[in-house]
């Protein structure tokens, strides 16, 4: 997959997308905790995010009390660049579905992608319970941490969701880029690549292996990580965005228009 520019996403794919790609993941993004609600005869927000918009919007305006429609709907703003109005549709929808925690989720995600990081953590809080944790929500609830630069903190949640789904690579990766942006790259590597190890593992995960690889100065190696099975133009392409990411020759900083949330890893 070709990654995007920085102006789509930053890196669309978890580091060289969660780096610099949101719902984390170019490549596919991180999707709603909730799953796609798409049928094969709809478009999905990710192959056609306006056009979804549209459908579900007006979906969503024919009943606006329903969840499914206003989660599809949120789903669809969020891929279409529309952040704001995806809060808005969702907060919407935790009023008209009280303790809904599917759209408790999604809301906590599009609040993350705005960079409401303080109230994205809080209503993810309210998504899951400590008797009954999920997984996907630790682990977006690390990564709004990790934005907000309590990474150890963002650390314990990682590890909460590796208890539950050992060997996940998306958690795996989260964790590594959360060590990247404390500059602790020998540890960032180490679990990028427990992560790259899964059969699980996407493109994603081998763009963020790469990029932290390229940071410790391991160019042509990153470089070979980055082209592997892709055909030739693709690769070009995106071995020109790695070097364009690394001519700074640092990791990202933590905070707003840090890492995009939407560019982090989770599974559908």
């Amino acid at each position: 997959m070709r990654l995007q520019p920085p102006s789509a996403r930053l890196l669309a794919s978890a580091a060289l997308a969660t780096l610099l790609a949101v719902g984390l993941g170019g490549c596919k993004t991180m999707s709603d905790i909730t799953g796609s609600l798409a049928t094969r005869t709809e478009p999905s927000p990710q192959a056609d995010p306006q056009r979804a918009a549209e459908i579900y919007g007006d979906r969503y305006r024919a009943n606006p009390k329903d969840a499914n429609a206003a989660l599809a709907y949120g789903q669809a703003l969020r891929a279409n660049g529309q952040r704001a109005q995806a809060v808005a549709v969702l907060e919407q929808a935790t009023i008209a579905n009280a303790g809904n925690k599917a759209v408790l989720a999604a809301y906590g995600r599009a609040l993350a992608d705005n960079g409401d990081f303080q109230q994205a953590f809080d209503v993810l809080s309210r998504a899951h319970s400590p008797d009954n944790p999920d997984w996907r929500i630790l682990s977006v609830q690390g990564t709004v941490l990790d934005q907000m630069g309590r990474n150890d903190e963002a650390r314990r949640y990682y590890a909460g969701a590796l208890k539950i789904m050992p060997g996940e690579p998306s958690v795996l990766s989260n964790l590594g880029l959360s060590y990247m942006l404390t500059k602790e790259l020998p540890k960032a590597e180490g679990a990028l690549r427990q992560a790259y190890a899964s059969t699980r593992a996407d493109a994603r995960v081998r763009q963020n292996l790469a990029l932290v690889i390229g940071l410790q100065g391991r160019f042509s190696e990153a470089e070979g990580i980055v082209k592997a099975d892709l055909p030739p133009e693709e690769a070009a392409a995106n071995v020109a965005y790695l070097k364009e990411m690394l001519k700074g020759r640092e990791a990202p900083r933590n905070g707003r228009g840090g890492i995009p949330v939407a560019a982090l890893s989770e599974q559908d």
